[in-house]
């Protein structure tokens, strides 16, 4: 399903809604434990998990290079929000019956070329997220990521 995306203050929220039929605590440990998260989110690493703690972006493309996101907003297994370029994303954990509902929250202060492959990229790290949930690893899937950047272009340029 596709993110939806509205004009919020300032700029733009796009919002991913997955339900999982895991715990809170199970969600949680794969969206802060490093060991977990490089497997679906290879380029963060978690440094200092804390609200005003730090997220390390490793560049991945062979020269050591990374720079510093800072937590903006954090209570265990319920929220973690950090910088992301000049917005920022949160991730939201509400537990129900059959597991828990993550809501995936990007704010995007201006639309661009890159909006797009952005949100193809957040679309294609939930599907990774949740294989791994499911037991399974996969491979960033770049045809995929491709078919949804083009559904993301539709979707920005409707916007603008």
């Amino acid at each position: 399903m596709l993110a939806v995306v509205e004009k919020f203050k300032g700029g733009f929220i796009a919002a991913y809604n997955r339900s999982l039929h895991y715990s809170v605590e199970k969600v949680w440990s794969a969206l802060t434990e490093n060991d977990k998260l490089e497997k679906w989110m290879p380029n963060l690493q978690v440094v200092d998990l804390r609200q005003g703690g730090k997220i390390k972006f490793n560049m991945n493309d062979g020269t050591g290079k990374s720079f510093d996101i800072s937590i903006e907003d954090y209570k265990e297994r319920f929220y973690l929000q950090y910088e992301w370029g000049q917005g920022w994303v949160r991730f939201e954990l509400f537990p129900n019956d059959d597991g828990c509902l993550l809501v995936l929250k990007e704010f995007i202060p201006v639309l661009s070329d890159h909006t797009s492959i952005d949100l193809a990229g957040w679309h294609v790290c939930l599907d990774m997220l949740s294989s791994l949930l499911d037991g399974q690893f996969m491979d960033f899937p770049k045809g995929e990521w491709e078919e949804w950047h083009q559904r993301y272009v539709s979707v920005i340029n409707q916007l603008k």
